[in-house]
């Protein structure tokens, strides 16, 4: 496949042998690009030069603070992996409208305004939840700049949240369970079932195995006691009567205990 690369300076140098050699430079930072013209070795030397571009377009800036805020520790180890591609998708917004704000300029308390501004416009066009949560996301970076004396204070901590949350319309009632299970295949019946008497979140029920199970307990580390690298504790479950009978009723289809009519495992998106 041919790759159009723009930017490139070429120079010609006379070897002592007679031959000609071609040399290639990234015209913008001077860096010399090995390898032959279109090579693998060529184009990854080609993104590194346009790399450090970028890099020197975004220090001092809104966008050089998220990408010091995404490649820190802070963010690489002590997030769940669901978190931290929550959390980039809402910094890219952010970084769209952001990018040329001065870093300095987050240590006035007048920068507030602006941040508060954006927020009632995503409210507009993708609802108040979305706008709070692209607002404590911007709230966690900076907190990490003022942890690691990037900036002095965090304008947006504490800031009152738009969005109020009312699950009463949610909750699971006797009817609703009995219209489910009337109705639903039976592997999502045993998931719900599962849900039900144990309480697990979404991500401990998809990866439960069989060798949790011991007859009478099921015994696990939570997915989110297990962040920045530190295993959680075992939990152990009594298992009511009902979760023990349908458990030993189950055909065992797979090293994990819930599984697609097809015998795999469930995928977040299928499974939610």
């Amino acid at each position: 496949m041919r790759v159009a690369l723009k930017g490139i300076n070429t120079a010609t140098k006379r070897l002592s042998n007679g031959r000609v050699k071609r040399y290639y430079y990234h015209r913008e930072t001077g860096v010399r690009l090995e390898g032959d013209i279109g090579s693998p070795e060529f184009v990854a030397a080609y993104s590194r030069a346009e790399q450090l571009v970028r890099e020197r377009h975004t220090v001092g800036v809104f966008a050089g603070l998220v990408r010091d805020y995404m490649r820190s520790p802070e963010f690489r180890t002590q997030l769940a992996e669901s978190t931290r591609r929550e959390y980039a998708r809402k910094l890219a917004f952010a970084e769209a409208e952001f990018t040329d704000l001065p870093i300095a300029a987050l240590n006035n308390p007048r920068v507030k305004a602006p941040l508060m501004a954006w927020r009632a416009k995503v409210a507009e066009t993708s609802g108040a939840r979305e706008a709070d949560y692209r607002l404590s996301v911007i709230s966690a970076m900076l907190s990490w700049a003022v942890d690691n004396g990037v900036i002095e204070t965090n304008h947006l901590k504490g800031f009152k949240r738009l969005y109020r949350s009312n699950r009463a319309d949610v909750i699971w009632l006797p009817e609703n369970i009995e219209a489910f299970m009337s109705a639903a295949p039976v592997e999502m019946q045993q998931a719900l079932l599962l849900a039900l008497h144990t309480g697990l979140r979404q991500g401990d029920l998809r990866k439960l195995c069989w060798s949790n199970y011991d007859g009478t307990h099921l015994t696990l580390r939570i997915g989110k006691n297990q962040r920045g690298g530190v295993q959680g504790p075992l939990v152990h479950i009594p298992c009511t009567r009902a979760l023990r009978s349908m458990l030993d009723g189950m055909e065992r289809r797979a090293a994990v205990i819930l599984t697609t009519k097809e015998g795999r495992p469930f995928t977040a998106r299928y499974f939610g």
